[in-house]
């Protein structure tokens, strides 16, 4: 039976390709379990090292919200991308609103996030999006969103 599960992982290379951002602002380290048009899960692995950890906060470092929101976006706009293949050459994905973020456990160094991404609808090149950070299973933050495709 096939569930639509694109078992292709996009690794930081591919990322890489459908998005414009670089360290310290890529939050994504790969994308796998794919439907594509529907779902997918990013994957941050979160280390001390991180630049943000530096103010947020000194001996007790805690991702920031709007960046775990960030690393969801980015997903979906990896996901955006791989769906429109062929069709995604030379365009954006552009962040514009979010809606009900909740923060409901702190993400921390050591921690690998799965970023679960599924699109809600889709109008033309507006897509919405719900989102929701994982820890070890454990919903750790969650947020609705929408996106442009730039044409």
């Amino acid at each position: 039976m096939d569930t639509g599960v694109n078992a292709k992982v996009l690794d930081i290379k591919r990322i890489m390709e459908f998005l414009p951002h670089r360290y310290p602002f890529l939050m994504i380290d790969k994308v796998q379990d794919i439907v594509n048009g529907v779902s997918a899960v990013g994957v941050k692995n979160v280390t001390i090292n991180e630049p943000f950890f530096q103010g947020h906060f000194p001996g007790n470092p805690i991702m920031p919200g709007v960046l775990i929101i960030e690393a969801m976006a980015q997903t979906a706009a990896v996901l955006v991308m791989e769906s429109l293949g062929m069709n995604a050459n030379g365009h954006l994905v552009y962040f514009m609103s979010v809606e009900q973020a909740r923060f409901r456990k702190p993400i921390v160094p050591g921690d690998c996030v799965h970023l679960h991404v599924e699109r809600q609808h889709r109008r033309g090149n507006v897509w919405k999006f719900h989102g929701a950070a994982k820890v070890n299973g454990v919903l750790m933050a969650e947020a609705t969103y929408t996106a442009m495709i730039s044409s």
